[in-house]
């Protein structure tokens, strides 16, 4: 996937199928998007890449730009602006946008966007928009409809609040995945190997939104393997280190795993974060916390484990 960070700089070799939008979460709604944007493409006679236009802002995000990048190229998108919303983009007018950097430079041949998109100077351009000036620039355009979830649109602002509350199983549901952390193991200060529970240690990348702290079911894939565990977000507070990330007792794992990359699955809220008076005491807990993420595995079994499909 190619990739453009400045609109100055986008240069493509063919015709492009482009959709737009921020892209946050991607949840189902955006997959539906680029799906759209990749079965026009597939089959058009001639060869024609799929585009992806985020408009990138400075705000925590429900995936890091790397995840985004990785999500975005396995549904089908071969090149992706991932430009900042600064003055040029606020102040450019909805003809000039679809003119100088869609048209031009992007080469567009068909638009797909969703029902409620917006763009230009004081959100002027929508999808009817798109479509009258495309019998001008000489380009087509498509409008998806919205997913909905519990008889409401899916939107990054309903996942985002569903995270903030710990409700892992509607977030899962209104991405369409498990929503994860990924980064590389380090080293922590290994005080779980002297209770007995070895865990793994990463911190999230920069910008990246979390669930309130506390005690997660979840999946991790590691060193080429997946492994099903608990995980804590937080600070640690019994043994005040002061680390906050993302910790994970993996069960029935015993091996070396630092300076691995990891992919940690939240798919469960078990328990808030908490402070014990002991080590001994947060021993006893996380065995509790074990046997409720054992049982939350063993059950779904026949349930259907989120993410396990």
């Amino acid at each position: 996937m190619i990739i453009f960070q400045d609109l100055e700089t986008i240069c493509v070799s063919e015709p492009c199928v482009v959709t737009i939008g921020k892209f946050d979460g991607i949840h189902r709604g955006h997959a539906e998007l680029i799906r759209a944007a990749r079965r026009f493409a597939d089959a058009c006679p001639e060869p024609v890449s799929v585009a992806v236009f985020t408009f990138d802002t400075s705000s925590a995000t429900l995936l890091t730009a790397k995840e985004r990048r990785a999500y975005l190229s396995k549904l089908g998108a071969d090149v992706l602006v991932e430009c900042e919303f600064g003055p040029q983009l606020i102040t450019m007018e909805a003809g000039d946008f679809v003119r100088d950097i869609l048209k031009d430079r992007l080469r567009m041949c068909h638009a797909v966007t969703g029902e409620d998109f917006r763009f230009g100077y004081e959100r002027r351009g929508d999808p009817a928009f798109l479509l009258e000036a495309g019998r001008s620039c000489g380009f087509t355009a498509e409008t998806v409809p919205a997913v909905e979830y519990r008889g409401s649109k899916i939107s990054s602002t309903r996942i985002r609040e569903a995270l903030q509350q710990g409700k892992m199983e509607e977030v899962q549901d209104m991405l369409g995945f498990p929503f994860f952390v990924t980064g590389e193991i380090i080293h922590g200060r290994q005080l779980g190997r002297t209770i007995g529970v070895p865990t793994t240690n990463l911190i999230p990348g920069r910008g990246k939104l979390l669930p309130p702290n506390g005690v997660y079911c979840s999946r991790s894939f590691a060193g080429g393997e997946q492994f099903r565990g608990i995980t804590n977000i937080g600070t640690k507070p019994t043994v005040e280190g002061g680390f906050v990330g993302v910790e994970t007792y993996l069960f029935d794992c015993s091996e070396d795993l630092y300076g691995a990359s990891q992919k940690v699955e939240l798919l469960h809220f078990v328990r808030p974060e908490q402070k014990f008076r002991d080590l001994k005491e947060l021993k006893e807990r996380i065995r509790l916390d074990e046997e409720e993420g054992r049982t939350f595995f063993r059950t779904g079994e026949t349930a259907g484990i989120p993410g396990d499909s």
